[in-house]
């Protein structure tokens, strides 16, 4: 069975090399994204493996079911770039990868908390400069500080963990109340109440069209003067403009971002020689109190083992009777 996976990187060959030894797969990799403009790549395919930022849209579906392609494999938990009524109208069979390392993300979560609280970004160039004085480095304790959780799931839970260890009051918001974070002190709110008592809010939920630009003007309007805002969820939660409105107000007093609403034509690539041609995304980047990473808080040796394993899993179960461990299929 041919796999063809789009998006690949040195990493994602290393582990699905490995995760796929002994097993009779026929692995191409395409450092493209999948497009429309690349789709023609996956002729010859059985199955395509998407990442995050690959088109999945009805017209590159359609073109997929052309090909002969039968099994769309993500390696990610999101599926919100997947037109779904197009998959199942082409008869494409979709899968996921429903958790890897839960742990990676909200200790990436964190570490932007951390950094951006301290400082400590701007106290290393500081040091190599020889610079040491302390002005304008000042930060505060992390216990006693409430933090809002938007969404509960796994990585939810995980960063409650690790914020309960600093001291933290947490709140949290989500449709179904988590049994283990009651257990653990979490106090489940309404998101007017998390936004108006929040020092600190992370965002851990899916993109749905319930949580599209969740966090926008009224929102921000309602948090505490100097809110920390940290999204590590997915980029399209945060209306851009409106955050940049409450960073130039003061309103945000420090923002983490680990995804962008349109980082699918930055992220992943190096564009260190040219220059980014997204003005809104320059413009967060002169603030000095935004910390942005590339998608990235998956990135650990575990998270890449248990993707490459986990969809190789998918695609191999697919492979003997047409059905992937973990189906993705259209809501009732």
């Amino acid at each position: 069975m041919r796999i063809d996976i789009f998006s690949s990187k040195s990493y994602d060959i290393k582990f699905f090399k490995a995760a796929a030894a002994g097993k009779n797969l026929n692995l191409v990799f395409h450092d493209e994204r999948l497009s429309l403009n690349s789709v023609k790549l996956a002729g010859g395919a059985q199955a395509v493996c998407a990442f995050v930022n690959d088109d999945l849209s009805a017209p590159v579906i359609t073109e997929l079911a052309a090909l002969g392609v039968r099994l769309i494999a993500l390696r990610s938990a999101g599926f919100n770039h997947v037109d779904l009524s197009a998959a199942a109208e082409s008869g494409l069979v979709v899968a996921r990868v429903p958790a890897y390392s839960p742990h990676a993300v909200a200790e990436h979560t964190v570490a932007l908390i951390m950094t951006l609280n301290r400082n400590t970004h701007r106290a290393f160039n500081r040091v190599r400069e020889g610079n040491f004085k302390l002005e304008d480095l000042l930060g505060f304790d992390m216990r006693g500080k409430t933090v809002g959780i938007v969404g509960t799931g796994l990585i939810g839970i995980a960063l409650a963990r690790i914020l309960i260890g600093f001291g933290c009051k947490l709140l949290a918001h989500d449709p179904s109340h988590n049994a283990e974070c009651v257990a653990m002190g979490v106090r489940y709110v309404n998101l007017p109440e998390l936004w108006q008592q929040s020092d600190i809010i992370s965002l851990q939920c899916p993109l749905v069209p319930d949580t599209y630009h969740l966090i926008d003007d009224a929102a921000i309007e309602r948090m505490k003067p100097g809110v920390m805002l940290i999204n590590t969820s997915r980029g399209a939660v945060v209306d851009t403009q409106a955050v940049i409105r409450g960073l130039k107000t003061g309103k945000i007093g420090a923002l983490g971002l680990d995804v962008y609403e349109e980082e699918s034509e930055l992220f992943f690539k190096d564009l260190s020689a040219s220059y980014i041609p997204d003005d809104v995304f320059a413009r967060l980047l002169t603030f000095p109190n935004v910390l942005i990473t590339g998608h990235q808080g998956f990135f650990t040796t575990e998270a890449l083992r248990a993707i490459a394993e986990v969809t190789i899993g998918n695609i191999t179960s697919f492979a003997q009777n047409g059905v992937p461990l973990h189906p993705v299929s259209l809501p009732d």
